[in-house]
């Protein structure tokens, strides 16, 4: 438009150097149409410069503008083309590899907290996939070096790119409550195995979302307003809670399996500080009965410090495992 606007000036100005086969004389009108054919290089020859002046403006302006527009088209087409090419080989070759990932619905301040937990509890940054229908947070997973789909994750054709159906977890942090519903349906439909955490804003929806297939379902506003209410009645405790919540500095909680010099104790001769035993597959507290001994095949929630080495990164872990 920049560019039409500036040939447009030109003609206008020395119109009387222009003469049309129609009338004779160039106005306004013929000005932008001389401009849009002749950028466009179509040139009918209708419209011609007659006067010197003119001709010279054609060749030492006129040119460079009819080149830079085709510049600027062409450029933008390929640009366009090289980009799609790039993603659908991208996607191709993801989809190769892909399988038991983790799938982000969302990556906005929820998503981004999501992923950098993954991050810190060991998980790859090429097991994670981003879904978002901004274009500008899809574009900041891919600076996270992530693989990222831009579209609504109701759509269940989005989802299926993203190869849902052989993800291992999803992670739904969808602004609104209707979405975060509508995705779980979908999610569950097309992987009845995946492990479903939903974000939440209100408490009432919590059971349609369990009924929709969600497996574990996080209701954010109610855990601020619990951990506001803790920080106003005793400020200690609102900071311990928040620490706990932050991963890299302080204290974290974090789940790892029994070690096998541990199978046999108590979970408090444990070195960190034992919260639950999980057996198969149900949560207990450290002090229930049926958890007073540690068993092989136990998980353990744990609180720790956070710049203590994961169980997996431990030398000699799989050894002390077995």
């Amino acid at each position: 438009m920049g560019l039409l606007t500036v040939m447009v000036l030109i003609v206008v100005v020395d119109r009387d150097g222009y003469k049309d086969t129609y009338d004779g004389r160039v106005d306004l009108i013929d000005s932008i149409y001389y401009a849009t054919v002749t950028l466009t290089t179509t040139g009918y020859g209708d419209i011609t410069p007659v006067t010197p002046a003119a001709r010279l403006v054609n060749a030492f302006i006129v040119t460079p503008l009819r080149i830079s527009f085709l510049v600027v088209l062409v450029g933008t087409t390929l640009e366009v083309l090289a980009n799609e090419g790039r993603r659908i080989m991208r996607d191709s070759r993801w989809r190769k590899h892909m399988k038991d990932h983790v799938v982000v619905v969302g990556y906005g301040t929820k998503g981004r907290s999501a992923v950098q937990t993954l991050l810190s509890n060991g998980v790859k940054r090429e097991d994670i996939v981003v879904i978002d229908p901004r274009a500008q947070a899809i574009g900041d997973a891919g600076n996270d070096q992530m693989a990222a789909f831009h579209g609504d994750a109701t759509n269940r054709t989005v989802l299926r790119r993203a190869e849902v159906s052989v993800a291992r977890e999803v992670i739904v942090t969808t602004d609104r409550d209707d979405s975060a519903v509508l995705v779980t349906l979908a999610v569950r439909q097309l992987n009845p195995e995946a492990h479903i955490v939903v974000a939440v804003r209100e408490e009432d929806n919590v059971p349609l979302l369990r009924q929709s297939g969600a497996d574990a379902v996080v209701t954010s506003s109610e855990a601020v307003g619990r951990l506001l209410g803790l920080s106003a009645v005793s400020p200690n405790l609102g900071e311990v809670m928040e620490d706990l919540l932050t991963y890299g500095e302080g204290l974290e909680v974090a789940e790892r399996p029994v070690l096998g010099r541990e199978v046999g104790k108590a979970p408090s001769s444990v070195p960190d500080r034992v919260v639950s035993v999980v057996r198969d597959g149900k949560v207990h507290r450290y002090y229930d009965s049926n958890v007073s001994v540690l068993a092989a095949g136990d998980k353990l929630i744990v609180v720790r410090p956070a710049k203590e080495t994961p169980w997996a990164e431990r030398p000699g872990a799989d050894d002390q495992e077995e």
